[in-house]
């Protein structure tokens, strides 16, 4: 059977990446939207996950839906009062006139839960309690407040009010075999709450996501640890595990690795292995103690590019083979064969069996927390598929002066406030170094100026990004 072109850009992609020769080492210069274009470029053949598993709501939090949601009930299952008042047929209302109450007599009451048996006749009325079944012959409902009420009779203006007022309607949220959740959809607070409302007690979900992380260099300390001349402690590993936990990942802690061949490319290895996603922090540079760039050209050919933006510029992008061997063969159908000669299906390899995705971040903690914003989250969203969108820039009023130099993509932490004038303003949070930390806690959003722009001044508009529900 003749390979399908899903399978042919699979294939020459895990080839390129892979198994070919490495390439040069030097680090190509991209701008943020090239990034993200050959990001998808490489990750796309992959494929999401493919395990999926059955999970109980409270349990189904910030996981990826694995197929459509069917309703099997309506929602709400049948017309119902909006509030508390009293029930009625709408066609009463064609003998209200404007100055003359309508007077309808009560006959019973109906609770949620607890419906009221009977059918309205002319000129009766029953007492409804919000989310209560609409009594058979009602299909209007006056708020209790707009209503004065005697021992067995109600007065209301009926000329202020419209038949069909104040009800619910059966399916009118959802109807039975529509679409509630989308495959790809990421499960909030709120979805979770409908799934309940269909009577749904578990979900089928996407594998988390695993991913395997260290640091590297000989200055990092873990938190705790004596303190040493020419030494730091190590942040990233902190910050950076604690947002791959935010977007569901499973997360494998491989510490920190000194700059030593060995000891790297032990480590490597081991995390090819056990994760779908690799991901890193220093090392990446061009300096003579970092030996990632050779050692991933060993391991699988992974390009360097220098990003052209502020904090950040170094990254490092690519495949890894899992310890144990894939070979692929240019063979009809072009499988994957394992270490044991048995093909598996290349649309949905196992994950032992595929290429484990490499992204190395700098090193610097603030750098390595923005590129991890603007390039990790959007790919880790598309491995573990989910439907992602572009998150929304919003405009606010810069309120200081901004120095820019046009031919990068600048990050500045902000916060976001009103001005005197009502107006959305915004204002850096203090030195925006890339090891400064401290601004990066205080703020609440992210400052982008594109590569084109130059010194911003006061009163200006920008474009801010809003870290809640981000990081």
């Amino acid at each position: 059977m003749a390979a399908s072109c899903h399978e042919v850009f699979y294939f020459f992609a895990v080839m390129t990446a892979t198994f070919q020769p490495a390439a040069s080492t030097s680090a190509q210069t991209l701008t943020t939207d090239q990034v993200l274009q050959q990001l998808q470029a490489l990750l796309q053949p992959l494929g999401a996950v493919a395990e999926v598993e059955a999970v109980a709501l409270p349990d189904a939090l910030d996981r990826v839906l694995a197929a459509d949601v069917i309703c099997p009930v309506n929602v709400p299952p049948h017309d119902n009062s909006a509030m508390d008042g009293y029930a009625f047929a709408g066609s009463e209302l064609e003998q209200a006139r404007s100055g003359q109450p309508l007077m309808l007599r009560v006959v019973g009451t109906a609770l949620a839960g607890g419906p009221w048996q009977g059918r309205l006749g002319a000129g009766e009325c029953v007492k409804i309690m919000t989310g209560a079944v609409m009594p058979v012959g009602a299909d209007t409902v006056v708020a209790h407040e707009q209503a004065s009420s005697g021992e067995e009779c109600i007065q209301f203006d009926g000329s202020a009010l419209r038949a069909g007022a104040n009800r619910r309607l059966r399916g009118e949220d959802l109807e039975q075999g529509s679409v509630a959740l989308q495959a790809g959809q990421r499960l909030t607070p709120a979805a979770l709450g409908l799934l309940a409302s269909l009577g749904l007690g578990q979900v089928s979900v996407r594998r988390r996501l695993s991913v395997a992380y260290f640091s590297t260099g000989d200055e990092l300390l873990s938190p705790g640890a004596e303190p040493r001349e020419g030494a730091i402690y190590d942040s990233n590993r902190f910050s950076l595990q604690a947002l791959l936990r935010r977007l569901g990942a499973h997360v494998l802690d491989l510490g920190a690795v000194p700059d030593e061949p060995a000891a790297l490319e032990e480590r490597l290895r081991e995390a090819a292995t056990l994760a779908d996603v690799v991901l890193t922090s220093g090392g990446i540079s061009a300096g003579e103690a970092d030996h990632t760039r050779a050692m991933l050209q060993r391991l699988g050919t992974v390009q360097f590019w220098r990003v052209a933006m502020r904090p950040g510029r170094p990254l490092a992008v690519g495949l890894l083979a899992p310890a144990g061997g894939i070979s692929l063969t240019r063979s009809t159908g072009i499988p994957i064969k394992t270490s044991a000669n048995r093909s598996q299906d290349l649309s949905n390899p196992p994950p032992t069996q595929r290429p484990a995705v490499l992204l190395g971040l700098p090193g610097n903690p603030v750098a390595a927390m923005v590129s991890f914003l603007m390039f990790v989250r959007p790919a880790l969203a598309m491995l573990a598929g989910e439907r992602s969108t572009p998150v929304p820039l919003l405009q606010a009023i810069s309120s200081e002066r901004l120095r820019k130099r046009p031919g990068r993509t600048e990050y500045l932490r902000g916060v976001l406030e009103l001005n005197e004038k009502g107006q959305a303003a915004v204002r850096t949070t203090g030195p925006q170094g890339s090891g400064v930390l401290s601004s990066m806690v205080a703020a609440d959003c992210i400052i982008v100026l594109d590569d084109a722009r130059g010194d911003v001044l006061p009163g200006e508009s920008v474009n801010v990004l809003l870290l809640q529900g981000l990081i």
